[in-house]
């Protein structure tokens, strides 16, 4: 393509994909469907609980280091009690045997848990070299401490993290975000908080002369919460003092990612039918809320739509993370392009996603390579908010989306030509990613209401090369959070940064990957790690699991 007429190409769409780094090969995204056998209980009943349409968090992680990632659902309660009070609704871990096959193992790690589950957060946040586990719930959190022995420790009240809000009360958190929000080597907690829900004065809201779930307008907000690690196995809540707790949404999705380059880590929150939040971080010591200065609190139609899961991930390799969210049917599923100077651009319409969204609704969304070519595709767990009783209005249930990445050309929707019509559409929830079998490839572990989960394995173009990167912080937190990799091959550049934060109410692998298309040499790896350390690796071999640990 000539200079001028990629000028063009720019002026026209406003979609500016990668020009180095193209696709390697035109070969269609594809995944072949697994069952585990997790049921998501979510207690619905014909009330319509609002919790009972939340439910479903995932997380894929390596649990007990043995180097394949295991998976853990967070699972629903008797809606009336809120309490686990059958065995149906306990949580579940699977342990996986690193070629994808799969033992529940949730007895004897003590994960069974109490209440009413939505989300999942994970991360090592004692630096003891084992991933713990934060998980959100209506009026109850828990946090999970890994002992390092395959079992798990309730450490919530020793933590600090039992509190009840002074002035809202027990708060319904749809999950949350780790990352160093100090930058001290400690990771720190950001708590997704939703609505104000009491089961004892639900509002009842009808349609075709029945009970049906209500829009959120009939529920009060709330704000969300973060909690400053204070190095000694207890969180301090620092909310008020940053400045987060004087705004109250309705949040349902939360992204970490330093938008501006200048060290700190960011965090985006999506709500429901509200404005986004952007949280700046100013130094560690407070935040400042940018979104609408930022362009990114409303879709490019200016309507308030129902946000939901969220991934904050450079999308176009230019080296600034992009926002990309998704929300119910006629809203789209909003990506904004990070323009740089602290502005982004909603690219939704010029990257093709408004027409091909229109007619879906989505839960959770992540940005990652699937196919191996260089460029980050788009994931999409699919389903609606209402009751099945809504299917003469709705499309309630639907399969997931694959929304591949054609560079400048924008983005391709891949659902029955991915084999994601394998299994019935269902309301899906959320999703987690990470590589199951240990083959370069992302796979995707999926939940939905009252339905077994879905594992869809990936089976795209065996010939692409890859590489995945696992960070041991020394200076830095030792998961790495925050680091920033920048990746530069004979074809052209690539970027991304640790992250667990992806899609809705769940957590995703921290192995940061990429796909590198036919190089079999990565010429240069650099990290720069949340300490400020700069690492630089030449000549990296590829198609393996790559680990680097932080010079001290």
């Amino acid at each position: 393509m000539s200079f001028e007429r990629l000028l063009l190409l720019v002026a026209l769409t406003g979609w500016v994909g990668p020009t180095e780094f193209g696709p390697a090969a035109q070969v269609p995204i594809r995944f072949s469907f697994r069952r585990i056998p997790f049921r998501l209980e979510n207690c619905e009943t014909s009330r319509r609980y609002a919790p009972e349409t939340m439910a479903g968090g995932v997380a894929v992680f390596d649990y007990d280091n043995d180097g394949d990632l295991d998976i853990f659902f967070v699972n629903g309660a008797d809606i009336g009690t809120l309490i686990k009070s059958d065995a149906k609704y306990q949580n579940r871990l699977f342990s996986n045997d690193g070629k994808g096959n799969f033992t529940d193992v949730t007895a004897k790690a003590g994960l069974a848990g109490e209440g009413y589950g939505t989300g999942v957060a994970i991360a090592d946040y004692d630096n003891d070299g084992y991933k713990d586990i934060f998980v959100g719930g209506v009026h109850r959190n828990t946090l999970y401490h890994n002992n390092g022995d395959r079992t798990f420790t309730d450490v919530t009240v020793k933590a600090g993290l039992a509190t009840a809000d002074s002035k809202y009360g027990p708060l319904w958190s749809v999950g949350g975000a780790w990352l160093d929000f100090s930058n001290d080597g400690l990771l720190d907690l950001f708590v997704t908080n939703y609505l104000i829900w009491d089961r004892d004065h639900e509002p009842l809201c009808e349609a075709d002369g029945h009970p049906e779930y209500c829009h959120p307008r009939f529920y009060k907000g709330s704000p969300n919460q973060l909690f400053l690690n204070q190095g000694d196995g207890t969180f301090v809540d620092v909310s008020e003092q940053t400045g987060l707790r004087q705004y109250v949404g309705k949040g349902m999705g939360a992204a970490v990612a330093d938008y501006d380059g200048d060290g700190w880590p960011d965090i985006f929150v999506t709500n429901d039918k509200l404005p986004n939040f952007l949280f700046h971080n100013r130094g560690g010591k407070r935040v400042d809320e940018v979104a609408f200065e930022s362009g990114v609190a409303l879709a490019e139609h200016a309507n308030l739509v129902s946000g939901m899961g969220a991934d904050f991930r450079d999308v176009d390799n230019d080296g600034l993370p992009d926002i990309a969210f998704v929300a119910l049917e006629n809203e789209t599923f909003p990506l904004f392009r990070n323009t740089g100077n602290g502005i982004f651009r909603d690219i939704t319409t010029r990257s093709r996603l408004t027409e091909m969204s229109r007619p879906m609704a989505g839960y959770s969304v992540g940005l990652f390579d699937f196919d191996n070519d260089g460029l980050k595709d788009i994931f999409v767990s699919r389903g609606h908010v209402q009751s099945p009783l809504m299917k003469s209005r709705y499309l309630i249930d639907q399969h997931n989306t694959v929304f591949r990445n054609l560079g400048s050309a924008g983005f391709q929707a891949l659902t029955a030509e991915a084999g994601l019509d394998a299994a019935p559409p269902k309301r899906h929830r959320g999703s987690a990613w990470g590589d199951l079998n240990g083959d370069g490839r992302i796979d995707v572990v999926v939940s939905a209401l009252a339905n077994e989960a879905e594992i869809w394995m990936n089976e795209s173009n065996v010939g692409n090369h890859w590489l995945d990167v696992v960070l041991e912080g020394t200076r830095s937190n030792r998961d790495g959070l925050g680091a920033r990799l920048r990746l530069v091959t004979h074809q052209g550049t690539q970027y991304n940064h640790a992250s667990s934060a992806v899609g809705y109410a769940s957590s995703s692998a921290t192995p940061v990957h990429f796909g590198l298309g036919q190089e079999k040499t990565v010429d240069l790896l650099e990290i720069r790690w949340p300490s400020g350390a700069v690492q630089q690796m030449k000549d990296v071999s590829v198609d393996r699991l790559l680990k680097v640990r932080e010079p001290r």
